[in-house]
């Protein structure tokens, strides 16, 4: 309400204004300075249920919506009505095909936890409709009403951003809940592997996604293929926090500067591009950004990834987000999966800080666990990482300098927000 008081005399176009609130018609409203028209509860009650849809052709534009610009300016992007249907059914057969975990089913009971503003709720809420599913939308994301809902009206269907998982998984209501039942598709950024092992630790059937604004969002799902049920551990980790498998339709590869396809050896690196009938156009009245998007016929999603003998797609980082320190690219990403398995750690973000001799070195920017504060220290941290760097998962120059912090910059979707991060820290 204090934004809209004010903002109100400069929204040219709004014609009427209707509050929403808890207590419905009889609840207090707010902000006596703004004159609404009605309030919502009684709108409903006053209507009918029928309604004469008008016929409307189904490339009208449905959706517009501006993307998080964790690394850039914000960017408008839009779908048509054919498109959301496209990705839809594309989502539904992909979601639908495993004959037993990692899937969406008739018996589920869904509830996002990701904002219904964040590119359609993952397109998710229109698939479990199509589906028929009971569908439980929690409000705001309150670690103990989220948790008691999962419990309350069984839950067993969610999808969310990382740090919105670990705040469930760290709240003290969350060890007396089980959460055995519960299937969660990560997705918004990458999904480290010390939160996928702290979730499979709750017997919680967890799997990474990826896509982007504009791509609707869904592009790939790290779904195991049946013939994975041998893997250990270890191994099941490594395939369930990638990127995934190209869902149906899907036309994904992994172009070097040339748009030449690179070998899908799981270690030569390229920029992910995509066509797909569900993607934008373009840009919302940016015609240059819109060339660029779609150069060469493709979509360029401006992540890097590589993609193993086994089709999987692996995203190791943001083109924005990339160190380049002596003339060595750095994969962000890489290091904070690594620090994410330290076992003092809480979250972290790492970082491109400038360097005058090296150009660029990352920075690691942890939340500790509280029982671990003033027991962990940075050379604790560098020890860790350079384990990995000892074994040549990852360059000797890769290891980071840390700073301890008390929280993380986010975005409004919970997505870390390295633009951010990297302004207070320059």
């Amino acid at each position: 309400m204090p934004i809209l008081d004010n903002i109100k005399d400069r929204l040219e176009t709004v014609k009427l204004f209707v509050v929403q609130t808890d207590g419905g018609s009889d609840a207090q409203v707010p902000s006596p300075s703004i004159k609404f028209a009605a309030e919502y509860e009684e709108l409903l009650a006053g209507g009918t249920e029928d309604f004469d849809f008008p016929d409307f052709d189904e490339n009208t534009r449905a959706t517009t919506f501006y993307t998080t610009a964790t690394t850039g300016d914000p960017k408008g992007v839009y779908f048509s009505h054919r498109q959301l249907v496209l990705h839809t059914l594309a989502v539904l057969g992909s979601i639908a095909s495993p004959a037993e975990h990692q899937r969406l089913h008739y018996g589920d009971v869904y509830m996002p936890i990701t904002p219904m503003f964040h590119v359609h709720a993952w397109g998710i809420p229109y698939v479990t409709t199509a589906m028929g599913l009971k569908q439980v939308y929690p409000g705001r994301y309150m670690p103990d009403t989220l948790l008691s809902l999962i419990k309350q009206e069984k839950v067993t269907f969610s999808h969310c951003v990382p740090t919105i998982l670990h705040m469930l998984l760290t709240s003290p209501t969350a060890k007396d809940i089980d959460l055995s039942e519960w299937t969660v598709v990560i997705g918004g950024s990458a999904l480290p592997k010390g939160l996928a092992k702290l979730a499979l630790d709750k017997g919680i059937d967890i799997f990474g996604g990826y896509g982007l604004s504009e791509t609707c969002p869904v592009l790939s799902l790290a779904q195991l293929k049946p013939s994975m049920t041998e893997l250990d551990a270890d191994g099941e980790i490594e395939y369930r926090t990638k990127a995934g498998l190209p869902i149906q339709l899907v036309d994904l590869r992994i172009v070097d500067e040339h748009m030449h396809d690179v070998p899908h050896d799981g270690k030569t690196t390229g920029e992910v591009v995509v066509r797909a009938p569900w993607l934008t156009q373009g840009y919302l009245n940016d015609p240059t950004n819109s060339e660029d998007l779609w150069r060469g016929g493709y979509m360029h999603t401006k992540d890097i990834g590589t993609i193993d003998p086994e089709g999987y797609l692996l995203i190791t980082d943001r083109i924005k987000d990339v160190i380049k320190s002596g003339g060595e690219w750095i994969s962000s990403l890489a290091i904070e999966d690594i620090i994410s398995q330290h076992p003092g750690v809480s979250e972290v973000a790492v970082i491109a800080i400038p360097d005058p001799k090296w150009g660029e070195r990352p920075l690691a920017l942890i939340v500790l666990k509280e029982e671990f504060k003033d027991k962990v220290t940075e050379e604790h941290i560098q020890a860790h990482v350079k384990v990995w760097a000892e074994q040549g998962v990852i360059s000797k120059w890769a290891v980071p300098d840390v700073r301890f912090v008390d929280k993380l910059e986010k975005t409004s979707v919970g997505k870390l927000d390295k633009k951010v991060m990297r302004q207070a820290q320059s």
